[in-house]
């Protein structure tokens, strides 16, 4: 077994597997053909065949990944009584866990896809992160900009502020604000949090339209959100300026 750590890029399974997740929830994926992804930052995910870009199921880095092989008497819920090959169990940080038991592997590649250059922002976006830059007090009284596209090992953060306290501040900017981007800042959090130079660091993720879902997730992540009104950040908040 490649474990995360060791590989070079993200690993592609096609395997016959049931699926078991437990932490806040329950859930269940009975024996069937599916694709399992790991990457290089520990993220396991599994997809069928029937959806876009959502997983069935997945967990999210920090995350371990450890396999053993099942006991001899284990059958799982294979409809053919065939025995496990493997038994992957993945642990979250809050102690979630998601077990893979595996009763065929079909296909199992590995591909470096090498460095990312990232996603280029949208002109909105991209002038929504300037405006912000340079009006930082709409976040606070008291705060100010250290710098736009702070550096850090997995990606650059949009803005690092410091508030009124002189705490660090990430914040992640989007137009649309989705699950994606509050993972997103979570990460980019959890990582400086490990810098004493800059912890204790706080997450406020800022778009013109934060949908509930990226909401209840950010709230739990222990983020902040700010709904930024663009129009009214460029100075044009009258109502007879604008289109719509």
């Amino acid at each position: 077994m490649r474990h995360a750590a060791n590989l070079t890029g993200v690993r592609v399974v096609i395997a016959r597997c049931e699926v078991d997740y437990a932490g806040r929830l329950t859930a269940h994926l009975p024996m069937a053909p599916r694709l399992i992804m790991v990457k290089k930052d520990g993220a396991v995910s599994v997809h069928a065949d029937d959806r876009a870009y959502k997983p069935l199921n997945w967990m999210s880095p920090p995350c371990t990944l450890s396999v053993t092989a099942p006991a001899p008497s284990q059958p799982g819920e294979d409809p053919a009584g065939a025995p496990l090959e493997e038994l992957w169990l993945v642990k979250g940080r809050d102690g979630e866990t998601l077990k893979i038991a595996i009763a065929e592997i079909l296909d199992d590649h590995e591909y470096d896809l090498g460095v990312d250059p990232g996603l280029e922002k949208d002109g909105v976006e991209a002038h929504l992160q300037a405006l912000l830059a340079e009006n930082p007090g709409v976040f606070g009284t008291g705060y100010r900009l250290v710098t736009r596209e702070y550096r850090t090992p997995i990606g650059p953060v949009d803005l690092l502020l410091r508030d009124g306290d002189g705490g660090y501040v990430a914040v992640e900017v989007k137009r649309r604000g989705e699950i994606d981007g509050v993972e997103q800042l979570t990460r980019y959090v959890e990582l400086m949090n490990r810098d004493p130079q800059l912890s204790p660091v706080s997450g406020v993720f800022a778009a013109q339209l934060i949908k509930p879902q990226a909401a209840v997730l950010a709230r739990d992540r222990g983020l902040s959100c700010l709904t930024v009104d663009y129009d009214a950040l460029r100075g044009m908040d009258n109502a007879e300026d604008r289109l719509f």
